[in-house]
C-alpha cells in the first residue's frame, strides 16, 4: 500500500484550483492537471477515483474553508449589526486573500458539481446564520424576509466591491481598490436598509 504524499496532494489541489480559476471547467483535464502539478496522471488516480471525485473533493474542502473563515468570531447570538459586520469582514478577507479559491468555488457553483459542494456547507451555514437571522427577527431588529432577498441585500454589495477590486476598476473604468472605508460605507447603507 502506498502512503499518502501530502506534498503531491497539495500540488494537485493547488494546480486544479489554479486551472479551473483561470481556464474554467471546460478546459480542465487530468493529463493537463498532472503536467501542471508535476506528477503523473497515475499519481492523481491514487488519490482520486476520477475527475469528478477530484473536483468534488476539492470543492468540499474549499467550501468548508470558506465557511469556517466566514464564521470566525461569529455567534448567532450577536446583535444584527455586529454579526453582519463580522461576516462582511470575514467574507472580504477570505475573498481578497483567496482569490483563486473564490473563483474556483464560483466556477463550480455554476456547474453540475454545485449540489454536492453546497450540500456539505449548507447545514453549517443554515445552523449558524439561520439562527442568527431568526434571533434578529425575534428581537425586532429586522423584518422577516425570504433568504434570497436577505442574501441579495446583505451580501451582494460586498461582493460587487470585491469584484471591482479584482478587476482593478469600477463600473465606469476608473481605477478602484477595495478599502475598509469603502466597505464600511457600503455596509452602513446595507444595515440602514435592513434594520427596522
Amino acid at each position: 500500500m502506498r502512503y499518502r504524499d501530502e506534498n503531491k496532494v497539495q500540488a494537485i489541489r493547488e494546480s486544479a484550483i489554479d486551472m479551473v480559476a483561470k481556464e474554467g471547467l471546460e478546459n480542465f483535464g487530468i493529463n493537463r492537471l498532472a503536467k501542471a502539478a508535476g506528477v503523473s496522471p497515475a499519481t492523481i488516480y491514487i488519490y482520486y477515483k476520477d475527475k469528478e471525485d477530484l473536483l468534488t473533493s476539492i470543492s468540499v474542502e474549499e467550501g468548508m474553508k470558506m465557511t469556517r473563515s466566514t464564521l470566525k468570531g461569529f455567534s448567532p447570538d450577536m446583535s444584527f449589526r455586529e454579526g453582519l459586520w463580522i461576516q462582511w469582514k470575514n467574507r472580504a478577507e477570505y475573498a481578497l486573500d483567496n482569490h483563486k479559491s473564490a473563483v474556483f468555488f464560483e466556477q463550480l457553483r455554476n456547474s453540475a458539481y454545485r449540489d454536492k459542494m453546497m450540500e456539505c456547507i449548507r447545514e453549517e451555514f443554515r445552523q449558524s446564520l439561520g439562527t442568527y437571522v431568526e434571533n434578529a427577527v425575534k428581537r425586532g431588529e429586522i423584518n422577516r424576509m425570504s433568504i434570497e432577498v436577505y442574501w441579495s441585500v446583505a451580501f451582494a454589495p460586498l461582493y460587487s466591491l470585491i469584484k471591482f477590486h479584482h478587476e482593478g476598476q469600477n463600473i465606469d473604468g476608473r481605477k478602484f481598490m477595495f478599502t475598509e472605508a469603502i466597505m464600511k460605507e457600503a455596509f452602513e447603507c446595507v444595515v440602514k436598509g435592513l434594520l427596522k
